[in-house]
Parts: C-alpha cells; sequence; structure tokens
C-alpha cells in the first residue's frame, strides 16, 4: 500500500493542530488555539461595528442605565480574578442595548457586550441580567470564538487527511464511493465533534458565568430561575441533544444546580 506526499503533509498538518493547545479558565479543558488573541479581537471589533450599523440601539434610558451597570460590575469582576480562575483579558469593555425584541445577547472578543431588549422579559431584574452577561463575558473569557475557528480547521485538515487515505487505498471502479465516504466523514465530524465541543463551551460558558455573577456581587441562584424562563419561552421543536449546539434544558439546570455551591463561595451581595 503507497501512501502519496499529499497524505503525510496532511497528517503533517494535523499533528501541527494538536500542538497548538490551552486551557479553558476555571475547567482547564484542553483547547485547540489556532486564531492569536489580535486575530480574534480585530474580528470581534469588525463583527461589533457590524452590529451596531446594522441594529437601532435602544433609547430608553433606564435600560440602557441597567445594561452598562451590569455590565461594568461583571467586566470588573472578570478583570480582578481571584487566584488563578483566569487571566486577566485587559479588554477595552463597551456595552450597547440593541432595540429588538429578540431574546439575545451576546460578548464579542475584545469586551463589546450587546443586549437585546427582547431578553429582558426573560431576566426581569438586575441579577437575573446579570446571568445572561456573564454567561456572555464567559465566552469571550474563554476565547470560544476563537476556540470554535481553530476547531473548524482541525475537521477541514482531518477530513482532507482521510479523503487522501481513501483515495489511497481505494481502487477501480470503488473510486466513485469516495465523494459519498467523503460527506459521511463531513456529518461525523460535525455531529461527533464540533456539536459536543459546542456544548462543552456552553456548559462552560455556565459554570464560568456563575462565578463571573458571584464575583460581581450577584446571587448566582438567580441562574435556575432565568434559564427556566428561557426554557419556557423556547416553545420551537427541539433537536436531540447530541444533535444540538447547547445541552439539553434539563441537563443545563441540573448541571447549574450542581455547579451553584462552587459559584456560593465567591458571592459576596451588594447593592
Amino acid at each position: 500500500m503507497r501512501f502519496g506526499p499529499r497524505l503525510f503533509m496532511a497528517l503533517g498538518g494535523v499533528a501541527t493542530l494538536l500542538a497548538a493547545c490551552e486551557s479553558a479558565p476555571l475547567t482547564g479543558r484542553s483547547q485547540m488555539m489556532l486564531v492569536s488573541e489580535s486575530e480574534e479581537r480585530q474580528m470581534g471589533v469588525q463583527a461589533y461595528q457590524q452590529v451596531l450599523s446594522k441594529e437601532a440601539l435602544s433609547h430608553d434610558a433606564q435600560v440602557n442605565a441597567l445594561v452598562a451597570k451590569v455590565g461594568r460590575r461583571i467586566a470588573a469582576a472578570a478583570e480582578r480574578p481571584p487566584g488563578e480562575l483566569w487571566r486577566a483579558p485587559r479588554f477595552h469593555w463597551e456595552f450597547k442595548t440593541v432595540d429588538n425584541n429578540v431574546p439575545n445577547a451576546f460578548c464579542l472578543p475584545g469586551g463589546k457586550v450587546v443586549v437585546y431588549t427582547g431578553i429582558l422579559p426573560i431576566t426581569r431584574t438586575e441579577a437575573g441580567l446579570a446571568v445572561v452577561v456573564s454567561h456572555e463575558v464567559a465566552h469571550a473569557l474563554a476565547r470560544h470564538g476563537a476556540e470554535r475557528m481553530s476547531d473548524q480547521m482541525v475537521a477541514q485538515v482531518g477530513a482532507a487527511a482521510a479523503g487522501v487515505a481513501l483515495a489511497a487505498t481505494i481502487g477501480g471502479n470503488n473510486r466513485r464511493y469516495v465523494p459519498m465516504m467523503m460527506a459521511a466523514l463531513g456529518a461525523g465530524a460535525t455531529v461527533g465533534y464540533l456539536l459536543p465541543m459546542s456544548r462543552a463551551q456552553e456548559s462552560e460558558a455556565d459554570r464560568i458565568g456563575l462565578v463571573l455573577m458571584a464575583l460581581a456581587g450577584y446571587d448566582p441562584r438567580e441562574a435556575i430561575g432565568v434559564w427556566e424562563r428561557m426554557r419556557a419561552a423556547n416553545t420551537g421543536k427541539k433537536n436531540a441533544e447530541w444533535l444540538s449546539t447547547h445541552p439539553a434544558d434539563t441537563t443545563r439546570l441540573a448541571d447549574i444546580r450542581r455547579w451553584l455551591p462552587e459559584a456560593m463561595r465567591y458571592y459576596r451581595p451588594r447593592d
């Protein structure tokens, strides 16, 4: 059996990718990072500017003040982690409220936080809003955006290596089956690797977010009510958990209850 130089080049690429590992904050989960922090932040700023150019910002002074207050407290906690929970990101923080009846919020790399007014009926209170903001900030702290891009690169290189190997080992008329097998490999990478990784990131953001809001002086037990209301608001058809980018609602709530004692160790209430 012969393998051409393309196979060895592809496998060499896989080895290079696998060497670029970091550890996620708090959880210590191994992460693949092929995107630099400067590149990630530059892309975050560009995405942020695109959002602000297309969305209508809120003119409700009370709502804007609430988002800014919660955002500043969560950001301050993110920048002053106790011990070695994570490395201070030193982001240039900004907080904007979009007047859109969509239950959404996000924190882009570099600390660009956007909250949609449609999520406020679900969060209801200042502490409830802190649950959502801290979850989104946790994604940025853990560099989940860069990790997802890196995962895509790994999947593409792995699929290329597999394709070269298949072409080298399948002969004659059977070669016509290679595209079909490659399509199956692509689906396998999505279901077997990329989707579970996305679920791991969501769970990680939940756990880090609980600690973040506790450090900011918000009661992390508020997360139970927020995610229960989020579940009630999500009345659409749901995929099975293994086909989803997010953990099942029951899984998420069970995990949050399990992580609450950890977060409560950092909780000091304040006005």
